[in-house]
């Protein structure tokens, strides 16, 4: 009988054994794409019922060492670093330091009064309505390489006399919010946010590769390079030099994340269960309405079971760890190519393992759409603040242009489409109401956006003079000049997009990534414009009087 049992065992472990061996070639195979030596790549994690049941790396962490990437490599893991600003600020709250309801200004005075209260929770769920510090960089003529120094980037904060909208109103993402979570828990603390996560967080937990990177000629051994696809083939390395963190900057590895994650079922720091629940409490709207975004972390649903989860981009690194609660399962993916979708990859990996347990199934197939149909959907789109989405086919391709880049769509069905080959993920559906076509466009699950079609102005060249002349932003200390170029319009000035302004509506047009609405006084004269990015809108130019 014992025997029996004995060669009972062994079959289960024999058959564990091979259905791992059997799942783990499938998912090898999501990643074979970058699985070589000339490629970076990879670090993945799988873990289930508290065990990391897979680990490996693919691709090179080093092109120039020839160095390959393992679960050990270290990646800067870009905005999944906010789970981590955010867990400083609840240890804060736990021992009774800070409060939610704070006035940030009790802690940053500095910062204008807007004529509302932002508080701590409202930089927590991103409902403060401030400006992205990141975006007003770049409104400032910064470049994504330009150094500038967290001193640097709240002078600037200080600045901005308006909010994108009344704190509470709605959920926008912007860096700024954690970026000012880390300077309060450096005030309130003493200490800085690097040391201050050190003390209760990472080495607490025996997270020892795991750090806020707060000093870019720091050594880190191990560490992984960044990189990005170069045109025609090749890649090149895509590195930042900034000291900023708290909305970003922490370098971790698969390994160390683990036992982050294995601490949500079982806190070791201080605050036990009441912790983890402040952590996965989500914010409420001054309307009532439920966001889906907690501490750092957003709390969703992947073909019918509940997940929480944090992507990151930024530079050469791309990063995603999506947990699965309910069947304590977790994939870790950490990438150090631009070009990498981790969410997507991540999803892939769960359903290899979690195929028999999904509720729901996953999307249909992509279907060939006959170009005659695709062209219904063909046309220029508005939303809100005056942003464009461009529709159109080349080589019987449907695209679709928004800020400033180029997706492929594949048809689910006539009207319904998936953004393929691309970093981020978007999920296009064209409705018809009334006599308007609308375009309901989802970025990697996120809330939809609403787009309607418009038919563009062409200005004439009388018409495009008004528009010519210099204008100052007194909240970025910058100075646009517009000049005309033959029938275009174009900014001239350090580091401006190298392309014409494209006119949308009346004394609208937009280029990159921005939208620009002109003022004209009750006479009709031109005297200033507004400059929208996505997460920072509405900065005031004034038009200056010739000399």
């Amino acid at each position: 009988m014992s025997y029996l049992i004995k060669l009972f065992k062994l079959l289960i472990s024999t058959l564990y054994i091979v259905g791992g061996v059997i799942l783990e070639g499938l998912v090898d195979s999501l990643f074979s794409e970058w699985d070589k030596p000339d490629s970076p790549g990879c670090a993945l994690g799988v873990i289930r019922d508290g065990r990391l049941i897979y680990a490996r790396g693919y691709g090179m962490a080093n092109l120039e060492y020839d160095v390959p990437i393992t679960p050990k490599t270290v990646f800067r893991v870009a905005s999944m670093s906010k789970q981590f600003t955010a867990a400083c600020i609840a240890l804060l709250v736990e021992r009774g330091l800070i409060s939610l309801d704070d006035d940030v200004r009790k802690y940053i005075p500095e910062l204008p009064d807007y004529g509302y209260v932002v508080r701590v929770k409202h930089l927590i769920y991103h409902t403060s309505g401030i400006r992205d510090y990141l975006s007003l960089m770049s409104m400032a003529c910064k470049r994504d390489e330009d150094y500038y120094t967290a001193e640097e980037a709240l002078e600037l904060l200080c600045r901005q006399r308006k909010l994108n909208f009344r704190p509470g109103n709605r959920f926008l993402y912007s860096n700024s919010n954690y970026f000012l979570l880390g300077v309060i828990v450096e005030r309130v603390s003493g200490v800085s946010l690097r040391r201050f996560a050190d003390e209760n967080i990472f080495k607490p937990l025996g997270m020892v590769n795991t750090h806020f990177h707060d000093d870019h000629t720091m050594i880190v051994k191990n560490r992984a390079v960044g990189y990005s696809p170069k045109p025609g083939g090749g890649f090149r390395i895509n590195e930042t030099i900034l000291d900023i963190v708290g909305d970003g900057g922490l370098f971790t590895t698969v390994e160390d994340l683990f036992i982050w994650d294995q601490n949500f079922y079982e806190n070791r720091l201080d605050g036990g269960e009441r912790l983890i629940k402040r952590m996965l409490t989500v914010g409420v709207l001054n309307n009532g309405g439920k966001l889906d975004y907690a501490f750092g972390l957003r709390i969703g649903s992947y073909r019918g079971l509940k997940t929480i989860c944090h992507s990151g981009s930024f530079a050469g690194f791309r990063a995603q760890m999506i947990r699965f609660p309910e069947y304590r399962f977790t994939v870790i993916c950490l990438a150090n190519l631009s070009s990498i979708n981790p969410t997507r990859l991540a999803k892939r990996v769960a359903d290899i393992y979690l195929a028999d347990i999904f509720k729901i199934p996953p999307l249909p197939k992509f279907i060939e759409l006959p170009v005659k149909v695709a062209r219904r959907w063909v046309g220029v789109f508005r939303g809100d603040d005056g942003f464009v989405c461009r529709v159109f086919i080349k080589d019987d391709q449907l695209l679709l242009e928004f800020l400033g880049r180029k997706f492929k769509l594949k048809a689910i069905a006539e009207n319904h489409f998936r953004s393929v080959d691309s970093p981020i993920d978007l999920d296009v559906r064209f409705k018809r109401e009334d006599d308007l076509l609308l375009m309901i466009l989802r970025i990697d699950d996120r809330w939809p956006e609403i787009y309607r079609l418009i038919k563009p102005v062409s200005p004439t060249i009388h018409q495009l003079k008004e528009y010519v002349g210099e204008y100052f932003s007194d909240e970025l200390n910058a100075t646009y000049k517009l000049v005309l170029d033959g029938d275009k319009l174009y900014f001239k000035h350090k580091n401006a997009p190298r392309k014409p302004l494209s006119p949308t509506l009346r004394d609208e047009f937009v280029v990159g990534g921005f939208s620009i609405q002109f003022i004209r006084d009750d006479k009709g004269k031109v005297i200033g414009f507004t400059l929208n990015s996505r997460r920072a809108r509405h900065l005031y130019f004034n038009k200056l009087m010739a000399k």
